[in-house]
């Protein structure tokens, strides 16, 4: 009986030995396998993460050829939008075509390298972007349409527009498009003054209690939301960059995201080209001067915004190239609950403002109660507007902050992506 103990134990300990074996070489085996495929997993996100940033950059650059009249500077000036990579051998990155229908088609090509794919023979992925981007020389357009639209009013609702004695607007190639079809689409009270080649309400019913309105026509074709689903909105950093009250009298801010700010005395304000993400409210007091010289604003939630306390110097244009060219001023609207809250947002610059740029606001009911001593040149979208006393000579937006901007004078009011 002993010796069958014996015998017995000594089969299990070379079972346990046999298995041991086997699940070593098993590991060994499997153990390439799975950190191949781990690695893949690694490079295929990369690549498609990178995709999605060319994608957005090339968004970017169709739009900005897009409004070019000369169709030989539409390469150059997308170009001028993408990284410099390189595409496989003899092949162009960027190909710029000008279709039949006038609108532009991009298409970037270009090699993302493994970094552990690599093993097995697949160095990289060939990954191809398109974008197609149209120009619209008209806003709205329709038989009789006068002058391109770069204010763009989209509520449809009862009094959309609201125009207080004072306001005083004017300019010579800038039209206001209300979509409003409501009774009364708009409101205007004595005393205001809108000189425009263009004042298209798609309505009939307005109530006007005097004042000086050129060029109205109700009942027209008035253009929607341009630039719907076409402005890239940034991924939120993990920190602010400025917060609180800042003591000091000058302050330069870094492009990042600043959060719940209040600017106290009157400051000097200097925004540094780049992206400032505006998270709460940042305030800044009376008598402040600003400076954004190629600045984008972007605001993540209704609740966000620049509040100005009055006398206010506000001189703002947008970057000229990059993937936020254009684009002075706008808010996220990817988020349903967030467009369905709309909220007010005022422009109270008082004293004098100059602006350049898209502002794309399409989820803020504006007040404008700002003065202008040089002409903003602006593409305007929000949901109502109010004008107060004001004095505002605007002309549309067309690529640049000067009447020497790429692009002037190609009579292109808006351009769209399409699908």
């Amino acid at each position: 009986m002993l010796g069958f103990l014996k015998i017995s134990a000594t089969c299990s300990r070379k079972l346990a030995r046999d298995r041991t074996g086997n699940f070593a070489i098993a590991t060994a085996i499997m153990l390439p396998v799975m950190i191949l495929a781990g690695g893949g997993a690694v490079d295929a996100s990369s690549a498609y993460f990178e995709r999605s940033r060319i994608q957005g950059q090339l968004d970017a650059a169709v739009l900005a050829a897009a409004g070019e009249s000369d169709s030989t500077k539409r390469l150059a000036t997308a170009a001028g939008f993408m990284p410099a990579r390189s595409g496989s051998a003899g092949e162009n990155p960027l190909i710029v075509t000008n279709n039949s229908d006038g609108s532009v088609t991009g298409t970037y090509t270009y090699v993302a390298q493994n970094t552990f794919l690599g093993i097995v023979g697949l160095d990289s992925f060939k990954l191809v972007v398109t974008a197609t981007a149209m120009a619209t020389g008209k806003s709205g357009g329709g038989e009789g349409s006068t002058g391109s639209a770069c204010i763009h009013v989209l509520a449809n609702i009862s009094q959309a527009v609201l125009i207080n004695s004072g306001a005083n607007v004017k300019s010579s190639k800038c039209g206001v498009d209300v979509l409003s079809a409501a009774n009364p689409a708009f409101i205007m009270n004595a005393g205001a003054k809108i000189e425009t080649p263009r004042f298209c309400v798609r309505g009939t019913n307005y109530i006007r209690n005097g004042g000086t309105l050129t060029n109205l026509q109700t009942g027209c074709a008035a253009a929607g939301d341009p630039y719907a689903g076409a402005l890239p909105e940034p991924v939120l950093p993990s920190k602010c960059e400025t917060s609180g009250v800042p003591s000091g009298t000058t302050f330069t801010l870094k492009p990042g995201m600043h959060c719940d700010v209040t600017f106290n005395g009157s400051p000097k304000i200097t925004f540094a080209p780049g992206l400032h993400i505006i998270k709460g409210r940042m305030i800044i007091n009376s008598g402040a001067t600003v400076n954004a010289e190629g600045v984008t604003f972007y605001f993540p939630d209704v609740n966000s915004e620049i509040r100005a306390n009055g006398g206010l110097t506000f001189n703002a244009s947008a970057p000229l190239s990059g993937i936020y060219g254009g684009i002075l001023m706008f808010e996220a609207t990817s988020s349903a609950s967030n467009n369905s809250n709309k909220q007010q947002y005022v422009f109270n610059g008082s004293v004098s403002e100059t602006l350049a740029g898209i502002i794309y606001l399409p989820n803020r009911n504006v007040t404008y109660n700002s003065k202008t001593n040089q002409t903003s040149r602006i593409n305007m979208v929000v949901n109502t507007m109010i004008m107060n006393s004001s004095n505002w000579n605007i002309e549309p937006y067309q690529g640049g902050s000067s009447s020497s901007q790429p692009g002037a004078g190609s009579g292109a009011s808006s351009v769209r992506l399409m699908n």
